[in-house]
């Protein structure tokens, strides 16, 4: 493995060690890919996906080759803040996967906040 995932795998153990999701408040967890990013909602306790979106689902999907960017970000964070709101999901735990909070994480984290998901 290349230094830099060791890094952020080390981090990311870390951090789950300390986040858990419940009923009451959800673990939101990001992942991020070269060209997609991945945003699921999870109830630890029961062991189960509430609601996820990606950049890869049609409703999200676009013309260009990568969907790795702001923009995405902002439109991913605020779409899964309005399925967990529907699904009635207020409060959430946010499991940032060990990735530095800027950029894309940044973003997406305030469109969810403006969606309505408390941190």
């Amino acid at each position: 493995m290349d230094g830099k995932i060791k890094r952020r795998m080390r981090r990311k153990k870390s951090i789950r060690k300390k986040v858990f999701g419940s009923k009451d408040r959800p673990r939101m967890c990001i992942h991020k890919t070269n060209k997609n990013i991945y945003v699921q909602i999870i109830d630890d306790v029961d062991s189960k996906t509430l609601c996820a979106v990606s950049t890869s689902s049609k409703e999200l999907a676009g013309p260009e080759k990568t969907h790795k960017n702001m923009n995405f970000a902002i439109k991913v964070g605020e779409k899964i803040a309005k399925l967990a709101v529907d699904k009635g999901v207020q409060k959430i735990v946010f499991d940032r996967a060990g990735y530095k909070y800027h950029g894309v994480v940044k973003a997406l984290a305030d469109a969810a906040r403006k969606g309505g998901l408390q941190f």
